[in-house]
């Protein structure tokens, strides 16, 4: 940043399923707030991430991948998705550079930023695994689709070109009061981040179809003199058979993402904490008004 002046917007991270909008943002911000998992449609959840630089004060929100929507939870992710960048100051458009091409869903973003009369940064993400001519030719097809601002190539996952593109998105917000304290990293409860840990863990854990018939909600926090944190938490499945699966053979699974996630969130949240998971079949919870409120989505999308 050149100037001193107080600068202070809302900063829209959007872009196909798996492109790495988590793995930037957590990089970005410089811990983790955001679900990251090798799976695609992870992120359920609008988080937003705040991330200072100089005197500038970036509020990311890190939205739901943008996707054909087929189900009642995929319609509230994707409306999230856009209503995200609708509110922004900023977009950045994250592309996969692996593709090797524009591919469907992030031709549909373009579609959605021009009827939206929008116009945004692209990030490329993942070069360190493409040559060279390819990403030039990527970047051109993009520079073809839709005249971005600019166009950056980064790796999220290594930090290669995201001070670049940091820099470009804080010189243009607009100048103002900061919209949070400046230690503040991201406005998610600490209830709903432990939630995300234990997801996060179980995605890591299964397979095909079950992480998206699950959720994690936190049912019970106690706090002890000595500091401690007694965390209990209820994953809700759909089916019987889901329930099997994520137990694992005599309850091995779920040991296993209870020791991972316990561990984690004891070097999140720098204090002893003792993490309990009980497993519930709830067979209609993809269709409960009350899940969608507690992951700030809306039903009706």
């Amino acid at each position: 940043m050149s100037d001193d002046k107080t600068r202070c917007g809302f900063v829209a991270l959007i872009g196909a399923p798996n492109a790495g909008k988590s793995t930037l943002l957590n990089r970005l911000i410089g811990a983790k707030v955001s679900i990251v998992s090798p799976k695609v449609q992870t992120t359920r959840r609008r988080v937003l991430g705040v991330a200072m630089r100089g005197e500038a004060q970036a509020v990311f929100v890190d939205t739901p991948g943008i996707f054909a929507p087929k189900r009642r939870l995929d319609r509230a992710m994707v409306a999230a998705a856009w209503s995200g960048a609708g509110d922004a100051d900023r977009i950045v458009l994250l592309v996969d550079a692996t593709k090797n091409r524009i591919d469907g869903d992030t031709r549909a973003i373009i579609e959605g930023l021009k009827k939206h009369k929008r116009t945004a940064i692209c990030a490329i993400n993942k070069v360190d695994a493409v040559k060279r001519e390819g990403l030039l030719k990527l970047a051109a097809e993009l520079n073809a689709a839709l005249p971005f601002e600019h166009i950056f190539m980064i790796s999220a996952e290594t930090g290669d070109g995201v001070e670049d593109l940091m820099t470009e998105v804080v010189a243009h917000l607009p100048e103002g009061p900061h919209h949070f304290p400046d230690d503040q990293l991201t406005d998610l409860p600490v209830r709903l981040l432990a939630a995300e840990v234990t997801r996060e863990h179980l995605f890591r854990q299964l397979h095909e179809e079950v992480p998206y018939a699950l959720t994690v909600e936190t049912e019970a926090w106690e706090e002890f003199k000595d500091g401690s944190a007694k965390v209990s938490q209820v994953v809700y499945v759909v089916r019987d058979n889901q329930k099997a699966i994520v137990l694992g053979k005599g309850g091995s699974r779920i040991k296993q993402v209870r020791e991972a996630a316990q561990a984690e969130l004891i070097e999140m949240l720098e204090r002893k904490v003792h993490l309990f998971l009980f497993v519930k079949v709830r067979e209609n919870w993809q269709e409960d008004p009350e899940r969608y409120r507690e992951m700030g989505l809306d039903f009706e999308s």
